[in-house]
C-alpha cells in the first residue's frame, strides 16, 4: 500500500477511536449530569411539598385551638395573652379584619405590603366556628428566600457533579479502551514486521481478548488464503510459460521454412505477437501480484517509444480494412523505471482500444516528457463515464465494444502499482477520446 493510502487509513482508525472514546466520555458526563439533575429536582420538589404540608397544618392546628381557647373564655375575647404569644413566633390572631372577611374556612395565601413597601407572602389559617372567625397568619417569606438559596446551591452542586462525571468518564476512558490500544498498537507492529502472531494470548478473557481471538481467526485465514493465491501464481507462471514457450518456438522455426507462402508468414506473425503479448500479460499480472504484497521492482529501466512502436505493429492487424492511420509521434525521447511487460500491458489496452473503437479516421501516440497521449477519432466517451470505465467489468459503449471489462481496471492497478496516473477524457475539437498516461 502507498505511504498515503497507508496514513489515510491510520487517520481514520485514530478518528474511530477518538471518537469511541469521545462518545463514552460525553455519555458518561451526561449520565451522571442527567442523573443528578434529576436527584436534585426530585429533592426540591419533595421538601417544597412536604414543608408546604406541615406549614398548612400547623397553621390549621393553630387557628383550630385559638377559636377553641376563645370560645371557652368569653370573658377574654380581644386574646391579648394569645395574641402576644402568636406575635412572637410571628403568627398573630384576629377576631374579624376586614380585608379576610369574605374568606371560607383553610389555608389561603396571601401576598401584602409591609411599612416599607416590600412585598411578602403570607400563610393565612381561616376558622369559622361557634359564630366567631379566627385568623393565623405566618410569613413565608423567609422560606421562600431559603429556597433560593438551596436552589442556587443544588445548582451549583449539579454543575460540580456534572464536572466529577466528566472527568471520571475521562479516566474511565482511558481504563477501558486501553487494551483495544494495546491491541491495535499490536496489529501496528504486526504491520511493521510483516508478520502476524497470535493476539488472543496477550489479553485477557473478555469482549477484547474475544476481539483478539477473532482477529486471530481472521489472520489465519487469510494467510492461508495468500499461501493458496502464491502457490496458484506459481503454477500459472510455471505451466502457461512453457506451452507459450513452445508456441513461440514452433512459430520461429515455421517462419524459417523455404516453401512458406506470404499469407501463411502473416498468420505466423499474428500467432507470434499474440504469443508474445500473452507472455507479456502473464508477466505484468505476476508481478503485480507479487508487487502488491512486497511493493513494485523498480530494477529495470524501459525505452517507452520502443515499446510503444512495438504495441503499434501488433495491433495494426485490428485495422483491418478500415481507413485508420496509426502514428507515432516522440517529441521527448522517456524511459521509465519498470519492467516493459507492465509498459506493454498497459499500452496494449489504451492503443488497441483506441484503434477498436475508430471507425475512420487516425489513432495518433504522442510521447513527450510527462508522458504518453493516445488520441482517437472514435464515438468518444461521456465525461461522467471517463472515470467509470477504469472499473472492474464496465465496456465502453460503440463499436467494437466486446471483452470483459478487465483491461483498463489492470491498467489502473500497474499505474497505481507504479506511481503513475492514467485516465480518460472526450476530445474537445472533435468526436473521439484521450487516453493521457503520465509517469510519476
Amino acid at each position: 500500500m502507498p505511504a498515503t493510502a497507508s496514513g489515510t487509513a491510520w487517520s481514520i482508525r485514530m478518528q474511530s477511536r477518538r471518537k469511541l472514546r469521545f462518545r463514552l466520555v460525553v455519555s458518561f458526563a451526561l449520565f451522571g449530569f442527567g442523573l443528578s439533575a434529576l436527584f436534585a429536582f426530585a429533592a426540591l420538589n419533595i421538601r417544597s411539598r412536604v414543608e408546604d404540608q406541615l406549614v398548612t397544618a400547623a397553621l390549621q392546628q393553630d387557628v383550630d385551638q385559638a377559636v377553641e381557647q376563645v370560645h371557652k373564655d368569653p370573658s377574654k375575647p380581644a386574646g391579648s395573652e394569645l395574641v402576644e404569644a402568636w406575635m412572637r413566633s410571628e403568627r398573630t390572631l384576629y377576631n374579624m379584619p376586614l380585608a379576610w372577611q369574605s374568606l371560607d374556612s383553610g389555608v389561603h395565601d396571601i401576598y401584602e405590603t409591609d411599612s416599607q413597601g416590600n412585598k411578602r407572602h403570607y400563610k393565612l389559617a381561616v376558622r369559622r366556628k361557634y359564630g366567631l372567625i379566627g385568623f393565623v397568619r405566618y410569613d413565608v417569606t423567609r422560606e421562600e428566600l431559603g429556597k433560593r438559596q438551596l436552589l442556587v446551591s443544588v445548582i451549583g452542586a449539579v454543575f460540580l457533579f456534572g464536572l466529577l462525571s466528566l472527568a471520571i468518564g475521562l479516566w474511565l476512558s482511558r481504563k477501558v479502551l486501553k487494551p483495544v490500544s494495546q491491541l491495535a498498537q499490536r496489529l501496528r507492529e504486526f504491520r511493521r514486521l510483516g508478520k502476524a502472531e497470535p493476539l488472543a494470548q496477550e489479553f485477557a478473557d473478555d469482549e477484547v481478548g474475544e476481539l483478539a481471538q477473532a482477529l486471530d481467526d481472521y489472520a489465519a485465514r487469510l494467510t492461508s488464503m495468500v499461501e493458496r493465491d502464491r502457490e496458484f501464481n506459481s503454477d500459472v507462471s510455471h505451466e502457461l510459460r512453457t506451452p507459450l514457450a513452445v508456441i513461440a518456438s514452433t512459430t520461429e522455426l515455421l517462419q524459417g521454412s523455404p516453401d512458406l507462402t506470404p499469407k501463411l508468414a502473416e498468420r505466423l506473425k499474428r500467432i507470434e505477437r499474440a504469443s508474445r503479448q500473452a507472455t507479456e500479460l502473464i508477466e505484468a499480472l505476476l508481478l503485480l501480484s507479487r508487487a502488491e504484497r512486497r511493493g513494485p521492482t523498480r530494477g529495470e529501466t524501459t525505452d517507452v517509444a520502443k515499446v510503444a512502436g512495438d504495441v503499434i505493429e501488433s495491433q495494426r492487424p485490428q485495422v483491418r480494412d478500415k481507413p485508420i492511420a496509426v502514428h507515432l509521434d516522440v517529441r521527448t525521447p522517456v524511459s521509465v523505471n519498470a519492467p516493459a511487460s507492465v509498459l506493454a500491458v498497459a499500452l496494449t489496452n489504451l492503443i488497441g482500444n483506441a484503434i477498436k473503437y475508430t471507425l475512420e479516421g487516425e489513432v495518433r501516440v504522442e510521447i513527450d516528457a510527462n508522458g504518453i497521449e493516445v488520441i482517437d477519432t472514435g464515438p468518444g466517451i461521456k465525461p461522467e463515464d471517463a472515470e467509470r470505465l477504469f472499473q472492474r467489468g464496465v465496456r465502453g459503449e460503440g463499436a467494437g465494444g466486446s471483452g470483459a471489462g478487465l483491461g483498463l481496471a489492470i491498467v489502473r492497478r500497474l499505474c497505481e502499482l507504479y506511481g503513475w496516473q492514467v485516465a480518460m477524457r472526450p476530445r474537445s475539437d472533435r468526436n473521439g477520446a484521450i487516453a493521457s498516461l503520465v509517469f510519476g
